[in-house]
């Protein structure tokens, strides 16, 4: 009631306002009193009131009376490059925020303390400006909203430049009142009030005019610069010509780039959707690979001649980087100077606070100089970090790309040392350390510039004892030199150990689906793990000396500062509360470089490991330029030359691998080279493509080449880019290819015909598939050679007519013609020989009908030289009933776009990090520790401002040495609590991160082949490379570091509240502004992290298919595409990135910012308050604390912006671990004898199989048996179901109805292992691995070294074992490279001979062997697997013909089951006419 009694006199005055002037004050004075400023401000304000009320009556009314005519198209030339609109409409709530703070603040104390009519006139005119403010907040964004103009209303612009002249004149009318009457804290509030008035006044006046001008430029240079202007969700942004967004960098305002305002436009589109790479601009063209690249390249290969140095490496990237690195330094240097500001002064603030003033105004003048050096200091720190992270992304991108280059370059020798998956931690590990140093370059010498200003002060509050602070500061940098060699040696193991769990990693993943099928998954993933474990052992010795290094250094300054202070005991140097404080902060400034340092040094220590190993493989030697002689196709009759040849893989090696050869190849003629499996013949034709290094001899190629590799090298990406490859489309010739190559029934088949989106290795096409894809794209090649390695299964008819080459250990041992070499009775002799065998095993009625003189069936390795004209009819061959089962759903392709999370990280993202490790039990100890490490340091600095005077002649409270032993009793303390937390802290990080690891393997060994064939392996390697190493060592970090500079906040807005509570006037706005900031810049950011890590596999994927199919893409000179594509590849890695570093600096300066107004305003008041009414000391260790009040706040929200964006990695992992798992492994009720199956008799009952539920049936109801111990051979046409068939009965797919019993037991009742561990397989694509022949044939480590050699023997591959120097030990390397393919498929007989399983299947196991290696290997079945069951999948009719049994599947259905003769004794019977198609191919006569 009695406020309504004020309000009433208080109206009473206001509208009296000119009368009561009249009797109390002359008419010169009263415009200058509070009562009448605040009275007219409150007028003012009510009449913006007033005519804002009748704008929106008015258009109220004018709405109502015009017509509906729908909604209104949002303005296309809406100009938002600074977000003026979002900014003006976030002013003016805060401003309103602001005034009904001051409102709040003063009813409460003019409540307490009695009304007067000017503090009525005061409250009211509070109260109207808040109203006004909040209208104007309303006004703003209903307009913008409606009408999308591009300028702010012409009142609106009046108004802000009557508000700027207002308050203008009301700051230096009350800055003269206040020095006059020395008036009241509230009264001074005012002023107060006035300054933030101005400062928001020249705002809104800046805003209005650069709203102005902005709109009209903009809407004149758009479509002239940028060709086109799109609006993406009220943000413009400029596109290019080519439709994509131009970097916004590039084009910026000076204003802008000091601000951070050209990032506002890419902000305001994520705060309103969810981001995609489209939304992203472009890279600046300095940062870009095309920009960077060439000059990188140019510094480091300037030396010509000499070896590629670490020391070359470090000089071309700081050349690329050279002026972002000379700019970083200089703004390094501005922030130390700005940041000693603060310190130098605080001894001066003390003084003032107790009442020595050396001038008057002398606290305004200190309180400027803290303001502006706080500002510097903040856009210098802006700036230097955010060039430093530019410098980053492009060193690293120039990296990347020189690797992928030296990837397509290198030697196949130098390959075998560095797997592809070592080379993928190169990429994604080792070339973003180097990227991460940015952050670190200036350390160094920025320490040595820190520590001398830090002396110059201590000397200036404590004389000689600041000797003692730089002997304790050059002992603690001494300390770092051992933990340093440590932390790089650890590294160093974990970067190597990391490496080996990578390449095992790669290797698996490519070969999933033959872990499955021969039940070795579990096996391999141990082998995972303990590669993992040998890693973690490393990185906890590693993160433990961390924690030391952690404890040493956070105890550091504090050891300084003891050691100092008791040199001022011992030399009789007075302290005093200003000096002491003015060293504290001091110190407390130097221990941010010194924490930093251990950081530093251990990542000094990673960088330089990462740039030697970079180094070392750039150092690689590359394949022999000029080994061939290109010449023009015209030049001569000859095609291929090779005269006098010597090649050899191993150049160090005193045996060539090929000895003496010589070749003459004219044009037009078709050369078959044979031999038997490693005679060499693949050897042969690499030397023709120059991928052989050559010891002596020339080569010589007449005109262009196209190669066909034996393994079929197919990349992600549509069926026509795989056949086109970078030509252009030429729809005539690419029909008349898909025809020659028969792929128009199996495009038929695929629901998207030739747009199919491939798998990775072409993972969804079978093995024929694969190969006529090849081949197709060597025929649209046109090109004048065509060099094909085992293409088909059989040559056409007339290779008899042509010369033949036959390999013998490495040399040609007979040329000539099919007939002459036939006749001379000799290895060919004995290769037709065997060919001539497996055709007289068909059907007498067929068999006569193929002539004596049969052709012989190309082998492995064998090389086919052919003309233009007859490469269609060469390739129609190559078509014969290969099985493509796998297809993909109706609805979309099999290989999808990587899931992306979107939106805000979950909470139960974060809950389950916290929690893996020991239930989350060691997080109140880590959060205890860092309580009461903050309470110690408070205590500590309270305690010695406290204890000690603020002048000479005032008598300390107490002793100097009760100070002294109090101050390292309580700095003790707190070092021990640092100890504690980091201990702790290292230990939950890596439980974790191990629990995670074993938790994401599991999932993705458990997962069914599904997901290998929809999931490129890039995706699941950049989970466990890329993702994993930021859980092992950054999140733990920026988790707790969001926690721990959380409870420093608020640590020190207690202290500084202690001294004034008003400071909350300020603070709770600011931190209401912080966090709407943070959620504004937040969803951009989430969404920027994670297309960065989605656009990192694709960098790492399109890396390994190009080192895998590096030979094709140079046989057929691909390279400059390749390169082109790598480089908009990691272009697009890049831009998310470079994005994310203006976000988060866009955010940290307006956050530093607010916290410098805080940090003034605060200033402001403590020099407001009369003297004598705060102790002077305990004021001073506010201000020593609220030093660092922006670096604390701005950390708060950075580290939380950093957790939201590194736990993505955790997010990742987390999807990874909710994959579906196969059917159990093993069921224990349902285990079968160890017997089973005893008879190995297949049952199969209504079998219908589909591969997802939204697809068709592939198998449409199949009813049959195979009887134990008989032969079966399954045939039919390409995608009839064959591989299906058998991949359901090994479940790799579940059947949708139907039943497959074996000798009784419903396989689907049992578990995978006990199924698949009893069935053996010889897979259509022959795998090794990297380790040892024994491991190869035993991973298992089931079997004696007697049954191992015996199996080799059985497999013809026991004397080529002898001959190596490691026998059983000796060395495979990936992929078996060292390996012929047919020595590859001899290993994988081995293995089922040691197996020696009741079932066995083979599928096409024998397409990559000659014809007598292939009779070999049906002898040895027949030998050792009489009494099993065989199941065929044959490609070659021979090897079933002699079956006991044949199905012939079509469409998924049965179509012909019984015996081989009764089916052949049938002519009309589909199996009868496929033999006699394979006859009527194999039995041209050659002589024609």
């Amino acid at each position: 009631m009695e406020f309504l009694r004020s309000t009433k006199m208080g109206m009473s005055t206001f509208l009296s306002l000119s009368y009561s002037s009249s009797l109390m004050y002359t008419p010169s004075n009263f415009i200058l009193q509070p009562i009448f400023l605040r009275g007219f401000s409150g007028s003012l304000h009510l009449v913006l009131l007033f005519f804002l009320f009748i704008t929106w009556v008015c258009r109220k009314i004018m709405r109502m009376n015009t017509p509906s005519e729908g909604p209104r198209p949002r303005s296309n030339n809406r100009r938002t490059r600074f977000s003026y609109d979002n900014q003006a409409l976030f002013c003016c709530s805060g401003l309103s925020l602001f005034n009904l703070v001051l409102w709040l603040s003063n009813y409460f104390s003019w409540y307490r303390n009695g009304w007067s009519g000017e503090k009525i006139v005061t409250l009211l005119d509070f109260g109207l400006r808040t109203l006004a403010w909040l209208a104007i907040s309303v006004y703003l964004h209903t307009h913008f909203k409606n009408s999308g103009g591009t300028r702010f209303p012409i009142s609106l612009r009046i108004w802000w430049g009557s508000y700027f002249s207002m308050s203008c004149c009301f700051l230096v009318v009350d800055f003269l009142y206040n020095k006059k009457n020395n008036q009241s804290l509230p009264t001074q509030l005012l002023f107060v009030s006035d300054i933030i008035s101005t400062v928001m006044g020249f705002f809104f006046c800046l805003l209005g005019f650069l709203g102005k001008k902005e709109s009209e430029d903009s809407l004149l240079q758009e479509p002239l610069l940028n060709g086109t202007s799109t609006s993406t969700n009220g943000a413009e942004l400029n596109k290019s010509s080519g439709g994509e967004i131009v970097a916004p960098f590039s084009y910026a305002s000076l204003l802008s780039i000091l601000t951070f305002s050209w990032m506002g436009p890419l902000i305001g589109a994520g705060y309103k959707k969810a981001l995609d790479l489209t939304d992203v601009p472009q890279l600046p063209g300095v940062d870009s690979v095309k920009g960077a690249f060439p000059v990188f390249r140019s510094k480091l290969e300037s030396d010509i001649g000499s070896r590629i140095t670490t020391f070359r490496l470090v000089k071309a990237l700081i050349f690329v980087t050279k002026w972002e690195i000379l700019l970083t330094a200089s703004l390094a240097l501005i922030y130390s100077l700005a940041s000693y500001v603060g310190p130098y002064l605080i001894d001066s603030f003390v003084q003032y606070l107790n009442g020595n003033r050396a001038f008057e105004n002398q606290g305004y003048v200190l309180v400027s100089a803290f303001f502006f050096a706080k500002l510097i200091e903040c856009l210098a720190q802006r700036h230097w970090f955010f060039r430093m992270r530019q410098a980053g992304i492009r060193a690293r991108a120039v990296l990347v790309a020189m690797i992928y280059n030296k990837g397509l370059t290198i030697s196949c020798q130098s390959k075998q040392g560095h797997t592809s998956g070592e080379i993928v931690n190169l990429m994604s590990v080792d070339a973003q350390r180097v990227s991460d140093f940015g952050w670190y370059i200036h350390d160094p010498w920025l320490v040595i510039v820190q520590v001398i200003l830090a002396l110059v002060i201590l000397y200036k509050n404590l004389g000689l004892a600041s000797t003692t602070a730089l002997v304790t500061t050059v002992v603690v940098m001494l300390a770092n030199v051992p933990l340093g060699s440590l932390q790089e040696k650890f590294q160093e193991k974990i970067m190597k150990s990391k490496d080996k769990r990578m390449k095992a990693e790669s290797e698996i993943l490519r070969n999933m689906r033959i872990l499955k099928l021969q039940a070795w998954e579990m096996k391999f993933l141990s082998k995972v793990t303990e590669l993992r474990n040998t890693e973690m052992g490393w990185l906890k010795k590693f993160g433990y000396t961390f924690s030391l290094t952690i404890f040493l250094f956070w105890g550091a300054p504090t050891f300084v500062s003891v050691a100092t202070f008791g040199t001022c005991m011992l030399l009789g140097i007075p302290l005093e509360s200003g000096k002491i404080l003015s060293s504290l902060a001091t110190f407390t400034i130097l221990q941010q470089p010194i924490y930093n340092l251990p950081d530093t040094i251990s990542m000094i220590a990673q960088t330089k490991v990462s740039l030697d190993r970079i180094a070392s493989f750039l150092c690689l030697d590359d394949l022999q330029s000029g080994v061939i002689e290109k010449l023009p196709i015209g030049s001569s009759d000859t095609a291929i030359e090779v005269i006098d040849g010597n090649f050899s893989w191993d150049v160090s090696s005193p045996n060539p691998t090929l000895k003496d050869i010589n070749i003459n190849v004219s044009r037009g003629m078709r050369v078959a080279v044979c031999g038997t499996v490693g005679s060499g013949k693949s050897s042969l034709l690499s030397c023709i493509l120059g991928e052989v290094p050559k010891m002596s001899g020339t080569i010589k190629l007449y005109g262009t080449k196209a190669y066909v590799a034996q393994s079929p090298w197919i990349q992600s990406g549509k069926i026509e880019e795989n056949i086109l490859f970078g030509e252009e489309m030429d729809q005539e010739r690419y029909d008349q290819v898909l025809e020659a190559c028969s792929l128009v029934k199996d495009l038929e088949i695929l629901p998207f015909g030739d747009q199919t989106v491939i798998g990775e290795r072409g993972i969804n096409l079978s093995g024929g598939q694969k190969q006529r894809i090849q081949i197709a794209r060597a025929l649209y090649q046109d090109a004048d050679i065509y060099l094909f390695d085992d293409p088909f299964s059989a040559v056409d008819a007339h290779t008899g007519s042509h010369l033949f080459k036959v390999m013998k250990d490495g040399r040609i041992t007979q040329v000539g013609k099919y007939n002459d070499i036939l006749n001379s009775g000799t290895d060919f002799m004995e290769l037709v020989g065997a060919h001539k065998e497996a055709l007289s095993a068909l059907d007498s009625t067929v068999a006569g009908s193929i002539s004596e003189d049969s052709t012989m069936d190309e082998e492995s390795g064998s090389t086919c030289v052919v003309q233009k004209s007859v490469k269609e009819k060469e390739a129609a061959n190559g078509q014969n009933g290969e099985t493509d089962d796998i297809v993909v759903g109706q609805k979309g392709q099999l290989v999808q776009e990587e899931e992306r999370e979107k939106g805000r990280v979950g909470l139960s993202v974060y809950w389950i990090y916290i929690t893996t490790a020991y239930g989350g039990a060691l997080v109140p100890f880590i959060l205890l520790s860092q309580v009461l490490f903050q309470l110690f340091q408070i205590g500590s600095t309270y305690w010695i401002a406290w204890g000690t005077p603020v002048s000479k002649d005032v008598k300390p409270p107490v002793e100097g040495s009760t100070l002294i032993i109090v101050y390292v009793a309580l700095v003790i303390g707190s070092s021990f609590c640092i100890l504690s937390r980091s201990l702790f802290l290292i230990t939950a990080g890596y439980k974790t991160a191990t629990i995670l690891f074993k938790k994401m393997h599991l999932c993705i060994f458990r997962a069914p082949m599904s997901f290998f064939d929809s999931t490129p392996s890039g995706r699941t390697l950049n989970r466990a490379s890329t993702d994993q190493s930021a859980v092992d060592f950054p999140i733990p970090n920026t988790v707790a570091g969001f926690a721990f500079s959380m409870i420093q906040l608020l640590g020190t807005v207690v202290i500084m509240s202690q001294v004034a509570w008003q400071v909350f006037i300020v603070f709770i706005p600011v931190i209401a502004t912080s966090i709407w900031l943070q959620q504004y810049y937040i969803r951009s950011a989430r969404e920027l992290a994670r297309l960065a890590g989605v656009c990192e596999a694709p960098v790492i994927q399109h890396f390994a298919e190009t080192i895998s199919g590096s030979t094709t893409i140079r046989s057929f000179n691909q390279e400059s595409r390749f390169k082109e594509l790598s480089t908009k590849l990691i272009d697009g890695h890049s831009r998310p990135n470079f994005y994310t570093a203006g976000a988060m600096e866009w955010l940290s300066f307006r956050l530093a910012f607010l916290s410098s107004l805080t940090f003034a305003f605060f200033l402001v008041f403590l020099i407001s308050i009369p003297t004598g009414t705060i102790n002077p000391s305990i004021a001073g260790l506010a201000v020593t604390y609220g030093v660092s009040l922006n670096t604390l706040q701005a950390s708060v929200i950075r580290n939380l912006c950093n957790m939201e964006n590194q736990i993505i990695s955790v997010e990742r992992i987390l999807q990874y671990t909710a994959i579906p798992s196969e059917p159990p492994l093993v069921i224990e009720e349902k285990r079968p004898d160890g017997h089973w199956p005893a008879r190995g008799e297949v049952v199969i009952q209504d079998l219908q199989v589909r591969y997802a539920p939204h697809m068709p049936l592939v198998l449409r109801g199949l009813t049959c048996t195979f009887c134990g111990g008989m032969k079966t051979g399954i045939v039919g046409r390409t995608g009839s179901g064959k591989s299906t068939l058998i991949q359901t009965l090994f479940r790799i797919v579940e059947p949708a109805a139907g039943q497959i019993q074996i000798d009784g037991i419903n396989i689907s009742s049992i578990g995978l292992h006990d199924l698949r561990s009893r069935l053996s397989i010889i897979p259509q694509d022959p795998t090794m691995f990297q380790g040892t022949v024994r491991s190869n044939l035993d991973p298992l480590e089931e079997y004696a070294d007697e049954l191992i050699w015996e199996a080799l023997d059985k497999c013809q591959l026991g004397d080529e074992v002898r001959k190596k120097a490691g026998k059983l030990d000796s060395a495979v390397t990936e992929n078996g490279e060292n390996w012929s393919m047919g020595q590859r498929q001899l290993v994988c007989l081995g293995r089922v001979l040691l197996k020696k399983s009741k079932v066995l299947v083979l599928d096409e196991a024998t397409a990559s062997v000659d014809t007598a290696t292939d009779n070999l290997i049906q002898l040895t079945l027949k030998q050792h697997f009489s009494d099993c069951t065989v199941l065929t999948i044959a490609h070659r009719i021979t090897t079933v013909v002699d079956s006991d049994m044949v199905l012939l599947l079509d469409h998924g259905l049965i179509e012909e089951h019984d015996s081989p003769t009764k089916l052949l004794e049938n002519k009309s019977s589909s199996f009868s006419k496929l033999v006699a198609e394979y006859s009527t191919r194999s039995s041209s006569s050659p002589q024609k």
